[in-house]
């Protein structure tokens, strides 16, 4: 094949020098070039370890011929911005990161590409920019940091911080808490949008077979990262190998399946359409919601589950939870190593893969004094710990284009239930509410203009977190929110509502005292009674046309900036919350 690379040598004389100047050497100059883009950065964990993956990727490049350019457009983080107008941006940095990849990467045409991120929108954001620039392209998941002591995580912080503003632990505590939640680099342990986005890497054929999610401190990963060098210089020169080429609708509905076994993030439903749409393949909630329903749930790891999540790679990762669910999935779709999905499973088993993982799993167990089986994280098949998935769409007259729950990490208590509204705009006014004991038993709280147009749709975390926290009030009531949440949250939270409040949709009209009928098995979300009192259909749709007539939009929050354009060009959260700039 005749590279693109050498094309642009001949019509931009420019372009050798200038690279010679760089620090490329001449010779470097006629080879494979590979394109290396990562969110390194000292942001976060899960990107301040990037650089030493990405010196690995060079090495295999160079080792296969290639010569490999170090590009970065750090990402991020949402644990760091909580609680504060900063998690507004969390969502927006996914479109530019993917803007800023396209640039990277066509402003100086490259052979092939290696993407490397590990969290929550670095990820999302570098899959849907290597399917804009479209060149025979490979995912390197950054990996998952260790656990603390006592296997600590930082999902239980917010558990913790609640814990002391109702005065139930003390400052130090809380302290030991926080320096001990997050003792090395990588993704949070726990199945989060990070560690869930990593899996999805994986399951829809964009990253070698067995590395996503793997402990970032591991010499595997670094193996990982040098033979995915090695791989793009290959890939550079085989026809048929670009993502477009690879990625289907099956490898959609893979990937799908793969989330209802792990049961992941919630945030998946924002970033696998938002993927999708850049490939031209439509994914809805509906296809989450149709996928889901019997599917088996397998994971035993955290938050719904017991164990920390760099567990997941010593039970085996994404290739055993596949082995388990193989029956269900599309096993001829191409994947980067050229062979298609059922043909990488096969060689795994062959390969001393499972053997290898099974000795950090013992590892793991000398650590901690504990006596953990494969079988213990990863259920077998007929041994699961669901058979409905995790995540169900809602809808009703509250959200006509649907809303998303996490029912594996929902009291069952809450699966049916008529509540009395408590409507909040704003989250700082809800939070105070829960901490004061203002909620009580038989709440919906909704908290609302948190969607995509209307802040940016930040994550409810700490209100979530505190009702979830709170033994009594984690099992009474529920929250609902044309917002997000973060991967970690838990509890009776129902999210992206939508049509979101901003556009008017029906969460704008719920007032104090309408009752609420949630019902998960049947997947409805209803108004059902005002001010209290039940009334029939008609008699609600008629209420709330009453209602309509007297809404009016808001000023819009943000005037100018990444916001202002986030807020006027992002679609519906149950379609992607992408920015659409049709007419």
């Amino acid at each position: 094949m005749e590279l693109v690379s050498q094309k642009m040598r001949e019509l931009a004389p420019e372009l050798d020098p200038l690279r010679i100047g760089t620090g490329w050497k001449p010779e470097d100059l006629a080879k494979p070039q590979i394109f290396i883009e990562s969110t390194f950065g000292d942001s976060h964990p899960g990107s301040g370890h990037l650089d030493i993956l990405v010196e690995e990727v060079r090495k295999g490049a160079e080792e296969a011929g290639g010569h490999g350019a170090r590009y970065h457009c750090t990402d991020i983080c949402d644990g760091e911005s909580q609680g504060t107008d900063g998690i507004n941006y969390s969502l927006a940095s996914r479109e530019m990161i993917a803007n800023m990849i396209e640039i990277h990467a066509n402003a100086t045409p490259f052979d092939a590409g290696v993407y490397l991120a590990s969290c929550d929108k670095g990820l999302p954001g570098n899959l849907m920019g290597l399917a804009r620039v479209d060149i025979p392209s490979i995912v390197v998941p950054g990996g998952t940091m260790n656990a603390g002591p006592e296997m600590l995580t930082l999902e239980q912080l917010g558990m913790y911080s609640a814990k002391y503003q109702r005065g139930e632990i003390d400052e130090e505590k809380l302290n030991w808490a926080k320096c001990n939640a997050c003792p090395s680099c990588g993704a949070c342990s726990f199945i989060g949008t990070a560690s869930t986005m990593q899996i999805m890497a994986e399951a829809l054929g964009l990253a070698l077979p067995g590395s996503a999610l793997m402990p970032a401190t591991s010499p595997d990963l670094l193996a990982f990262a040098r033979q995915a060098g090695k791989r793009a210089v290959e890939m550079a020169k085989e026809p048929g190998m670009k993502p477009s080429e690879i990625v289907t609708l099956e490898s959609f509905e893979n990937a799908i399946l793969v989330h209802a076994a792990v049961s992941g993030s919630t945030n998946c439903l924002l970033h696998l359409p938002a993927i999708a749409h850049e490939f031209g393949i439509e994914i809805t909630g509906d296809t989450f919601d149709r996928l889901h329903r019997n599917a088996r749930y397998l994971l035993d790891v955290r938050p719904a589950g017991r164990w920390p999540a760099e567990v997941f790679y010593y039970a085996g990762g994404v290739p055993a939870i596949m082995e388990e669910i193989k029956e269900h999935l599309h096993l001829n779709v191409k994947t980067v190593t050229g062979k298609t999905l059922g043909e990488n499973l096969e060689e795994l088993k062959n390969n001393g893969f499972y053997e290898r993982c099974n000795k950090w799993l013992q590892d793991f167990n000398a650590r901690y004094g504990v006596s953990v089986t494969r079988e213990d994280i990863i259920r077998p098949y007929d041994q699961a710990i669901g058979t409905d998935g995790s995540i169900a769409i809602l809808r009703g007259n509250l959200a006509p284009e649907g809303a998303v729950i996490k029912h594996t990490a929902c009291p069952k208590e809450m699966f049916r239930a008529v509540l009395h509204a408590r409507p909040f705009d704003s989250e700082e006014e809800c939070l105070d509410a829960v901490l004061k004991h203002k909620v009580q038993k038989g709440d919906a709280v909704f908290i609302r203009y948190e969607g995509p147009k209307g802040s940016g749709m930040p994550e409810m975390f700490y209100t979530s977190e505190a009702i979830s926290s709170d033994k009594e009030l984690g099992r009474s009531i529920a929250l609902i929110t044309d917002g997000r949440f973060s991967g970690a949250s838990t509890g009776p939270v129902i999210g992206h509502c939508s049509p979101e409040a901003s556009d008017g949709g029906p969460i704008a009209l719920v007032e104090e005292g309408d009752l609420i009928e949630i019902d998960v098995m049947e997947r409805r979300l209803n108004i059902i009674g005002i001010q209290g009192a039940k009334k029939t259909p008609e008699e609600v749709d008629a209420v709330l046309a009453e209602r309509r007539k007297n809404w009016k939009p808001r000023e819009r929050k943000y005037k100018k900036g990444v916001l202002r354009l986030f807020s006027e060009h992002a679609v519906s959260p149950m379609k992607g919350a992408y920015l659409d700039f049709e007419d």
